[in-house]
């Protein structure tokens, strides 16, 4: 028998992501996709992996629409994604989902050129949530122990949004998935 937990994943994201991904020509799913096989493929292990499949699973739960950033709204769909997520995952898969923007800041203050590389879109909900990190504020995210698995999994987030790229279907990745549910209570 199929835990629900996983069939209620599998149907977000092959029932309510085709919506376009922001500005760009990829959906909620090829976004999603890319992302988790950039991880693969990067030898992220299962719990990466599953956090760069279901690091946007907040725009999937939440009902402000597909573009709210446009609209000048920070969705802020890592929260969300963290809150939906956390019954069924320990901090290995939720900290990362719950991070990725604040690595997206923490790259700007301490990457020079992070910015120049951040998509339009990415640029836009940059300001909404803050914009790039203080100097203390980079320091203390550095510390936190899902850091660097936040910031891998921005890196993969940043660079899945490439038009018609092949990936492998959802049904794929939830062995992954699979490997990282806490046990059913």
């Amino acid at each position: 028998m199929t835990d629900p937990r996983l069939a209620r994943i599998e149907e977000l994201l092959t029932l309510k992501a085709d919506g376009q991904y922001g500005l760009h020509d990829v959906t909620q799913r090829q976004h999603a996709l890319q992302a988790a096989w950039a991880a693969e493929r990067e030898g992220g292990d299962a719990a990466l992996i599953t956090a760069s499949l279901l690091h946007d699973i907040g725009h999937l739960v939440h009902d402000l629409g597909e573009a709210p950033a446009e609209q000048g709204i920070d969705d802020k769909h890592e929260e969300l994604g963290h809150a939906f997520l956390a019954a069924w995952f320990g901090p290995e898969v939720t900290e990362p989902v719950r991070l990725h923007v604040a690595a997206k800041r923490y790259l700007c203050a301490v990457e020079p050129d992070y910015f120049g590389k951040l998509s339009p879109d990415s640029v836009l909900s940059l300001s909404l949530q803050g914009g790039p990190m203080s100097a203390a504020e980079a320091a203390e995210f550095a510390a936190l122990p899902q850091a660097k698995a936040a910031v891998r999994l921005r890196r993969f987030d940043e660079a899945a949004k490439v038009k018609d790229l092949e990936t492998p279907p959802v049904q794929h990745f939830l062995p992954y998935v699979a490997a990282c549910l806490k046990p059913a209570a």
